[in-house]
């Protein structure tokens, strides 16, 4: 799973992270790619980087559609973190011409 370490401060601050290169196994049997950003505003604890490249690239392999992935992406971070804010971003690139650009705020959901 996705390690993490002691928030280092009790104030409230945004943490951004990209990964530019999220490759994954699409419905079609195919390479998908995307650009994947998570902004978060932690609680506890934060996310070791280290351990989330080797989460998303157990993805490579992984047969999922793009709403399936930013979903499970999403809820795996929510269950392991519990973040005051969470945003996560997938632009997928371009197939057959056409792109797709998924985002799930946790503030949409409450």
């Amino acid at each position: 799973m996705i390690d993490s370490i002691k928030n280092p401060s009790t104030e409230e601050y945004e943490i951004k992270i990209l990964a530019p290169e999220l490759t994954f196994l699409g419905v079609k049997h195919q390479p998908d790619f995307a650009e994947l950003e998570v902004v978060m505003i932690p609680s506890d604890t934060v996310v070791e980087l280290k351990s989330f490249k080797h989460y998303l690239y157990e993805f490579r392999n992984k047969l999922t559609s793009y709403e399936r992935l930013i979903n499970e992406i999403y809820n795996d971070l929510m269950e392991n973190f519990n973040p005051i804010k969470l945003v996560v971003i997938m632009k997928c690139r371009p197939r057959g011409g056409i792109s797709s650009i998924l985002t799930i705020n946790s503030e949409w959901r409450k």
